[in-house]
C-alpha cells in the first residue's frame, strides 16, 4: 500500500490548524481534526493523527459529532455531564479518613498525643498517602481535600501560629499532652468538649452536594431568614478521647455555662458512668472563650456541682488563645457531622438528630444525640463568696488554664 501523501490543500488546513490549537477548547480541537480528515480523502484520518500526536478516536469522535451521531453537550459545556477523569475520592473513598489518620499521627514528638498540630507539607502528606495507603495523588489535590475537610487557609495558619501567639503555648500543649497521656494509660476518661455552630431550623440551603437524579436538584428557600416557628438548634458535643465515641446534647435555647455543663452530666450518666464504671476523674479538654471559658465563674460553679454529684474530681484544660483547632472535637466529629449533612437541609429538629446519630466513620465512630429542651437563663453572676467556696486548685505551668475541681469546701 501507497503511503498517504497530503495535498497542499491539507498542508495549509494542518499548518493553520497548528498555529491555533492552543486556543481551542476540547470539542472545536476535535471538530477541527475530523474536518481536516473528511476534506484529505482516505487515509488522512491516520496520516493527521500522527502528524499531531492525536488518538485516532477522538477524530473519530469529532466525526461523529459533526454528523450528530452521538450525544452532544450542552450549550456552554465542554463535555457531556458526568465524563472527564473521576476523582480520587471515587476511586477512594477512604482518602478523606487516611488524610486524618496522617496529620493526626505526625504531630510534635509523640504520635499518641492527644493533640494534632502538624508542619507536614502537602507535599509531605501526598507522598506519605502514596507510599502507605497506595493512594496516588497531587500535592495541589491534597489542598482540595484538606479544604473539603475543614483545613482552610486560616485554620492552617492558626496552627502554625503565624501571628501574636501566647508565650504560654508550648508549655500548655505539652500539660495537656502529658496528662491526657497518664489518664489514658489508666483507663480514665478523657473528653473534648465544644459547642458547634448553630443552624437553623427549615427548608434552607445547606453547603456542600447530595446525589440526586439528573436535572433534579433539591429544592430550597431562597432566603436564609429564621423561621421562627422551627428555631435554632446548638449542638454541644462530648468526644471521647479513649474509645471514639461521641455525645451530642442539641439544644433550642442559649449556649450558657449551665447548658454545657448539663450536656456533660447527660454523657456521664448516659454513656460515660457505664464504659468508665471505676473512674474517680474525669479530663476534660475545651477552648478558653465561650460558654467553657477559663474565665467564666459559672462554669466553675457548675463543675463543681457536677463534681458532687458524679463523685468524680474533675480536671479541666483550656486551649490558649487561637488555637482552638487543635481540639479534637473539631476533626475527629464535627468535621463528620458537617460532611454527613451537606447538601441535605435541616428541615427539623428530627432531621439533625437522625443525621448527627448516623455520622460514622471507618474507624468506627459511633455517635448518640439527645434533644434538650431546657432553657438556660443568660446574665447570671457568681459573687466572690460563691467562688470561694468551690474545691478548687491548680495544676501545670500555666495556671490559668489547668484547674482540679472536687466539689464545693465543707
Amino acid at each position: 500500500m501507497k503511503p498517504y501523501v497530503p495535498d497542499e490543500k491539507l498542508m495549509a488546513q494542518i499548518e493553520l490548524y497548528e498555529s491555533m490549537q492552543d486556543s481551542l477548547d476540547e470539542v472545536a480541537n476535535r471538530r477541527m481534526l475530523a474536518l481536516m480528515a473528511e476534506s484529505g480523502g482516505r487515509g488522512a484520518q491516520h496520516y493527521i493523527a500522527q502528524r499531531t500526536h492525536t488518538d485516532p478516536k477522538t477524530i473519530e469522535r469529532g466525526r461523529k459529532e459533526l454528523h450528530q451521531e452521538m450525544e452532544l453537550p450542552e450549550p456552554g459545556r465542554v463535555r457531556l455531564e458526568g465524563s472527564g477523569r473521576k476523582s480520587i475520592a471515587s476511586h477512594h473513598p477512604e482518602v478523606f479518613d487516611c488524610i486524618h489518620q496522617i496529620v493526626d499521627d505526625h504531630t510534635y514528638g509523640n504520635p499518641m498525643k492527644p493533640l494534632s498540630w502538624t508542619t507536614l507539607s502537602t507535599e509531605k502528606i501526598a507522598q506519605i498517602l502514596e507510599e502507605e495507603y497506595g493512594i496516588k495523588i497531587s500535592a495541589s489535590e491534597t489542598s482540595v481535600y484538606l479544604k473539603k475537610m475543614g483545613y482552610s487557609l486560616q485554620q492552617n495558619r492558626k496552627m502554625l501560629q503565624v501571628g501574636n501567639e501566647s508565650p504560654d503555648r508550648e508549655a500548655q500543649f505539652q500539660t495537656i499532652n502529658d496528662t491526657a497521656r497518664k489518664f489514658i494509660e489508666k483507663g480514665l476518661p478523657v473528653i473534648s468538649v465544644d459547642a458547634k455552630k448553630k443552624e437553623n431550623l427549615g427548608n434552607f440551603k445547606n453547603q456542600g452536594a447530595e446525589y440526586r437524579p439528573r436535572h433534579d436538584p433539591r429544592l430550597v428557600n431562597d432566603h436564609d431568614f429564621l423561621d421562627k416557628k422551627l428555631g435554632q438548634v446548638d449542638p454541644y458535643g462530648v468526644y471521647v478521647e479513649n474509645n471514639n465515641t461521641a455525645f451530642v446534647n442539641l439544644g433550642t435555647d442559649h449556649d450558657t455555662s449551665d447548658f454545657a455543663i448539663e450536656s456533660i452530666r447527660r454523657w456521664w450518666w448516659t454513656i460515660g458512668h457505664s464504659t468508665f464504671p471505676d473512674a474517680d476523674r474525669l479530663y476534660i479538654h475545651c477552648d478558653g472563650g465561650g460558654s467553657n471559658s477559663s474565665r467564666c465563674r459559672l462554669w466553675k460553679k457548675d463543675l463543681a456541682k457536677l463534681a458532687e454529684e458524679t463523685g468524680l474530681e474533675i480536671w479541666v484544660s483550656h486551649f490558649p488563645p487561637g488555637t482552638s483547632k487543635w481540639n479534637k472535637i473539631e476533626h475527629r466529629l464535627f468535621c463528620y457531622i458537617s460532611r454527613n449533612w451537606q447538601g441535605k437541609p435541616l428541615i427539623d429538629i428530627e432531621t439533625v438528630v437522625e443525621l448527627i446519630g448516623s455520622t460514622t466513620t471507618k474507624k468506627g465512630l459511633i455517635v448518640k444525640c439527645v434533644v434538650d429542651n431546657h432553657k438556660y437563663s443568660l446574665g447570671q453572676k457568681v459573687s466572690d463568696e460563691e467562688m470561694d467556696a468551690i474545691d478548687i486548685t491548680y495544676f501545670g505551668k500555666v495556671n490559668k488554664w489547668n484547674n482540679r475541681i472536687k466539689g464545693f469546701k465543707s
